[in-house]
């Protein structure tokens, strides 16, 4: 780890009641720091993947899901000849010192083992001595002691989505019969747990969610073991941009009492990111879209995996290598319109430095971020904090 790395850890965990962040999460699970300190030499490329190697096809049903209706007609699974030309050509192109693949869906674990094994295989022939940070997406329900023990041995990281307490998460992910997941869940965790598996928990954050935020925090620290989380506001389902910002700071309230250095949070860690000046280890809050490469289960490649269909394919690994589309105008294109489709406010708010508009997926008609009264409270009530640690991390 790069020595200002190890400097920023140590007054994270020193500084006690000014609040520090969580942003060693971003350091110890990418090559974060690499990409954003501008400490390392520029690269040609520095880009990461996202393989859907199972489409669409999931065994839950959850109510908010927006990838079934986007790109329902991707179900088959990626062939090993497709897989093996994604993996060598990524591993090939890309400049990253630890190269990042996301294995996402649907239900990636629908794959089958064989399916990541060879996965494996393909990427220690190309690796060329880097280490390759393998991550995982998956709802659980299928995850049993054999999974476990192969990513507990094969070094992923297990992203496990968990929205809350039980009748919470069953509210919207459900699954086929209209049953709900928790227990099953939960069940996963257990054996990730038992297989010293790393694993984090994604909860997504919707109408229902809101006013229950100290809660829920509780209740992935306590009950699921989380130490690493993630928060997704849901596009739609009724979640309101002051519900979504004091969600935040219910959150921040109780991760700041006691947990600091204990368990990490990703949104503190990008907006801490942004406070220092630092492109954060969150697309949503950078200054582009589009670093990474999203792949579909046919060969289809997008800039991301939330604007896909006709009009944002930028090719197919059957006839085109992922260097030339990650180079392709198009993705050039879709990378510079994150600020040439902004607000005519946005950018003279006082808080445009930190979120850089948001993520375009939510935003109006008019360019404004959906969230964006929720997002200003929140920067606005750890406003003190962040500057707090701001002077005592850069001096």
């Amino acid at each position: 780890m790069h020595e200002f790395a190890r400097t920023f850890i140590c007054v994270l965990r020193t500084i006690g009641n000014i609040m520090a962040s969580s942003i060693i999460f971003a350091w110890r699970y990418s090559d974060y720091l690499y990409k954003t300190t501008n400490l390392a030499p520029m690269a040609k490329r520095v880009y990461h993947l996202m393989i859907k190697p199972a489409g669409a096809r999931c065994n839950l049903a959850c109510r908010y899901c927006y990838y079934i209706g986007n790109s329902g007609q991707y179900s088959a699974l990626l062939s090993e000849d497709l897989l093996h030309r994604c993996l060598k050509d990524y591993l090939q192109s890309t400049d990253a010192q630890e190269p990042s693949v996301c294995w996402h869906g649907g239900e990636p674990l629908l794959a089958g083992m064989a399916f990541y094994q060879k996965a494996l295989e393909i990427e220690k022939r190309y690796a060329a001595g880097r280490r390759i940070l393998n991550t995982i997406q998956t709802n659980g329900t299928l995850l049993d002691s054999e999974w476990c023990s192969f990513f507990a041995d094969n070094g992923f990281l297990v992203g496990v989505s968990l929205d809350g307490p039980e009748d919470l998460h069953d509210s919207s992910r459900t699954q086929n019969n209209g049953t709900g997941s928790f227990a099953s869940t939960m069940h996963a965790i257990d054996l990730l747990r038992k297989a010293g598996a790393k694993y984090n928990t994604l909860s997504v954050v919707h109408s229902a969610s809101e006013g229950r935020g100290a809660e829920i925090y509780r209740f992935l620290r306590d009950e699921a073991g989380s130490r690493y989380m993630q928060f997704l506001p849901v596009e739609g389902h009724a979640l309101s941009a002051r519900g979504y910002g004091a969600f935040l700071c219910d959150v921040f309230d109780v991760w700041a009492h006691g947990d600091i250095g204990k368990v990490f949070v990703q949104s503190f860690d990008a907006t801490l990111a942004r406070w220092c000046g630092y492109t954060p280890g969150l697309c949503t809050m950078g200054e582009r879209c589009g670093d990474n490469l999203s792949v579909e289960c046919n060969g289809d490649v997008y800039a991301c995996d939330h604007f896909t269909g006709p009009a944002h394919r930028l090719g197919n690994l059957t006839t085109n290598s992922l260097s030339d589309l990650y180079d392709c105008n198009q993705r050039l294109r879709f990378t510079n319109a994150k600020m040439s489709g902004l607000s005519s406010g946005c950018r003279d708010c006082q808080w445009f430095h930190i979120c850089n508009g948001g993520c375009p997926k939510q935003r109006d008609k008019d360019g404004k971020n959906a969230l964006c009264e929720g997002l200003k409270d929140f920067y606005q009530y750890v406003s003190p904090a962040m500057d707090k640690m701001r002077k005592a991390i850069m001096g």
